[in-house]
């Protein structure tokens, strides 16, 4: 059994352990330690991850200097392990996350890369694994480091998920039916629906809880004590049962590690609730994350703020008022267009029963208006090629007396082309030149023509 470090003191950031196991796996090796901080993936939150360093046997403890100041202040022997004790102070940490009451081995930052990478752990039969990029010798002593900005990033969520779910449980009475906390955002999903100003209620009652600073406390009940208490659990739970509680607003069986006391959490953000499944699902941020939120959308809001010379609270006004210009500069701008195609199609008087027209400007439903114009003023077919021939051609053809459904077949193996359609109608794209195509359109409709008169002299004889 690994011992867990992590429920002795969820603020801890380094550790001195003894390796027990390194067994390769695929590229990685699955390291197991006697004691550890790395918190293994479990109740919706993924694994800690960070380094591990390999500790001298013997001799002084080296000064470190990474990203900050450290100051060493000596070496003891607690039970044959080797403890170096030292305060790290970090630029930006947040006050809330320095626990200099707590002897560590080193503290590391995000940027120091340095030892054996933990890039996941798992827990299996009491032991937790450390998945690492390269092995370390059993039996020597390491020291662990946990990537604390990532850790404490999703203590802040993690607790926060559980007032805002106390503060659902209790106002309607819904369960909890999944979590998780993902790389970007922390979601929740509810067995029953909650409208947006429902939200907004349950988002300001969690930030008083905030505000409040209340202790995080956690408990072992025994098994009598657990069946006089009315606490929040997903699942059924064997053996020893840990109770996160959270004074006032939530009492739930949890497994992982949170902050000590709400303040640490900062502001609770729930951006989103949607239906899901027959319920709800909310969206949240905490803490840093909710800042870092805030920072990009502000930086949006100024930047659209500026562009539209509209002041920062006024620019959903300045946005509509935009759409509403642009929806009728829209509107002018398709009559120009449909006038303009109206005297394009006054071009093709005098070409015969069949018109070709060839466009690279025309876009959207212009091909298809500018066809039905042409046959509107006396033309049996109409054939509307746009693009180019290097690039090949999107073509409409219309007409009122040929069924296209023959010549857009016998049109795209002559030109490498698909496309089909009705009778009345057919589109598509095919390669080819101008003149190409208009000489396969006239020879098909002249040979349509004489098929014609045949069959119409036929029946008179």
């Amino acid at each position: 059994m690994t011992e867990k470090l992590f429920y002795e003191d969820s603020h801890m950031r380094t550790f001195t352990a003894k390796v027990l196991e390194c067994i390769p796996e695929g590229e990685q090796c699955r390291i197991v330690l006697d004691r550890t901080a790395f918190f293994p993936e479990g109740g919706g939150q993924y694994a800690d991850t960070g380094w591990l360093e390999s500790l001298p046997e013997a001799g002084t403890p080296e000064r470190t200097e990474i990203s900050g100041r450290t100051e060493i202040s000596g070496r003891t022997e607690i039970s044959g392990r080797t403890e170096i004790s030292e305060r790290t102070e970090f630029p930006g940490s947040p006050e809330v996350a320095v626990r200099p009451e707590v002897s560590v081995s080193r503290e590391v930052s995000r940027m120091a890369v340095v030892g054996i990478r933990v890039l996941d752990v798992q827990e299996r039969d009491g032991k937790i694994l450390h998945m690492a990029d390269r092995p370390v010798s059993v039996g020597s002593l390491v020291s662990g480091h946990i990537d604390w900005q990532e850790r404490f990033m999703k203590m802040q969520q993690h607790t926060g998920e559980h007032i805002v779910s106390g503060l659902v449980h209790g106002r309607f009475g819904y369960d909890n039916v999944g979590f998780h906390l993902g790389s970007t955002d922390c979601t929740m999903d509810f067995n029953g629906e909650i409208t947006k100003e429902e939200l907004r209620e349950i988002e300001l009652r969690a930030n008083e809880a905030v505000a409040q600073n209340l202790d995080i406390l956690v408990s072992y009940p025994s098994q009598k004590e657990l069946s006089d208490l009315e606490y929040r659990s997903k699942i059924e739970i064997e053996g020893q049962v840990r109770i996160v509680t959270i004074p006032g607003y939530d009492v739930c069986a949890c497994c992982a590690p949170h902050v000590a006391k709400t303040g640490e959490i900062g502001v609770i953000k729930l951006t989103n609730v949607q239906r899901y499944k027959g319920g709800a699902r909310i969206t949240m941020l905490c803490g840093f994350r909710a800042l870092a939120d805030y920072n990009r959308k502000a930086a949006s809001v100024k930047q659209i703020s500026a562009a539209l010379c509209a002041k920062e609270d006024e620019v959903a006004e300045a946005v509509e008022h935009l759409k509403e210009e642009c929806a009728q500069l829209r509107a002018k701008l398709a009559e120009q267009q449909r006038e303009m195609l109206r005297y394009k199609a006054k071009e093709s008087d005098g070409q015969g029963a069949a018109v070709c027209v060839f466009d690279s400007g025309l876009e959207g439903e212009s091909p298809r208006l500018l066809m039905n114009l042409v046959l509107e003023r006396g033309h049996d077919l109409c054939a509307v090629f746009c693009g180019n021939d290097e690039d090949g051609y999107r073509y409409v053809i219309g007409s009122t007396r040929v069924d296209l459904r023959k010549l857009v077949k016998e049109l795209n193996a002559a030109f490498s082309g698909r496309g089909g359609g009705k009778p009345e109608m057919v589109q598509g794209s095919l390669k080819g030149t101008e003149e190409e195509l208009k000489a396969w359109i006239e020879r098909y409709c002249s040979f349509s023509d004489r098929k014609d008169l045949e069959e119409s002299e036929e029946m008179k004889r």
